[in-house]
């Protein structure tokens, strides 16, 4: 029995599930924010939140960081990775395995004007910040905004995410229930011990 690749275009299975799971969550900023696992460029572990903001394409989405920030760095040196998504409300965790993908530099730049000219003024605002990481100065300016019209910065960095595999856990039950998906396996569920 060979492994089959995902339909180009079909929403895989999972995704409605993390919809509803995400739908529970209401007007609650976690059903938006999910952790960010990668390597260091020490080789250390290291896990940062984030805001989910869209899906590029049924099997990819987006983030948004500071093009400055170590975690920027890390993920061009190891672009593997995985997400997770915890969403307290539906009692489940969602863990997205996949890896960041390097865009042709003129759709990476198309596709930053086009998210940063979506993004309101004071979503914009950190990356009026100084860089992330570096020491304090309580003399440096921290806008509550950036206007419409502000250029894009250089440290506007976009991550699309390419998921290779995604873990559900619902945490409710006896026993818990635990499925995967593999798109090197067309996206067939696969149900495991929790």
């Amino acid at each position: 029995m060979g492994l089959s690749a995902p339909v180009p275009g079909a929403i895989p299975p999972w995704r409605p599930l993390l919809k509803a799971a995400q739908r529970q969550e209401g007007r609650s900023p976690h059903g938006r924010w999910l952790q960010l696992a990668s390597l260091g460029l020490d080789g250390a572990p290291r896990v940062r939140t984030l805001v989910f903001r869209c899906w590029a394409d049924p099997h990819s989405l987006e983030l948004f960081t500071d093009g400055r920030s170590s975690k920027a760095h890390e993920l061009l040196a190891e672009p593997r990775l995985e997400l997770c998504w915890l969403l307290p409300k539906a009692r489940c965790q969602f863990r997205l395995r996949g890896f960041r993908l390097r865009l042709d530099a003129e759709v990476d730049a198309q596709e930053r004007r086009r998210r940063w000219h979506q993004l309101g003024p004071g979503a914009r605002a950190i990356w009026g910040w100084p860089p992330p990481g570096a020491p304090f100065d309580p003399s440096a300016d921290f806008p509550l905004e950036l206007a419409d019209g502000t250029p894009l910065p250089d440290s506007f960095a976009l991550l699309r995410i390419q998921i290779s595999q995604v873990e559900l856990l619902e945490l409710k039950g006896n026993p818990h229930c635990r499925r995967r998906w593999r798109a090197d396996d067309g996206w067939k569920e696969q149900r495991l011990n929790p």
